[in-house]
């Protein structure tokens, strides 16, 4: 928690002056030395008190759209949100606790889906329970096979 100490202040340069004393070059490169890790717990890393998990993801998305790569910043949105709501994988059996956490990583993921991918990432979540991955499925990555078999990059 923050205590709003995050907005304060020119937060974007605070961010950016974060990850370079880091040694990264971009938020991006930053992120992705930690592959599945929450976007919460990055932004602990990069100031706990004064960083946010909104921040961090506003940055990538930002960095994601001029690179054009929207697509692969959901992808790996939803691994981080995976990640934190069920760090054991798959669940063997989607019991009712079970799918409550499946059920939180995929609405905390389309919430946070630019309005360009709302429609695939619902087709995405609709797939993954009418055709759940093998028990223990975690992907530690935006480039997982079943993640881009699911959510493919554009050709653009």
């Amino acid at each position: 928690m923050t205590d709003g100490l995050s907005w304060q202040g020119n937060w974007k340069a605070r961010l950016y002056a974060r990850v370079r004393e880091r040694g990264y070059d971009s938020l991006t490169a930053f992120a992705a030395s930690r592959p599945a890790v929450p976007l919460d717990q990055l932004a602990r890393e990069l100031g706990k008190d004064d960083v946010a998990g909104v921040q961090v993801m506003s940055g990538l998305l930002a960095e994601a759209e001029r690179r054009k790569q929207v697509t692969r910043f959901v992808r790996d949105v939803l691994v981080r949100q995976l990640s934190e709501s069920i760090p054991d994988g798959w669940p063997v059996e989607m019991d009712r606790d079970s799918r409550f956490a499946v059920a939180t990583a995929l609405g905390c993921w389309y919430a946070d889906t630019p309005e360009t991918h709302k429609e695939r990432v619902d087709q995405v979540g609709d797939a993954l329970f009418a055709n759940p991955p093998p028990a223990g499925w975690r992907p530690l990555s935006p480039d997982d096979e079943l993640l881009r078999t699911l959510l493919p990059d554009e050709d653009a």
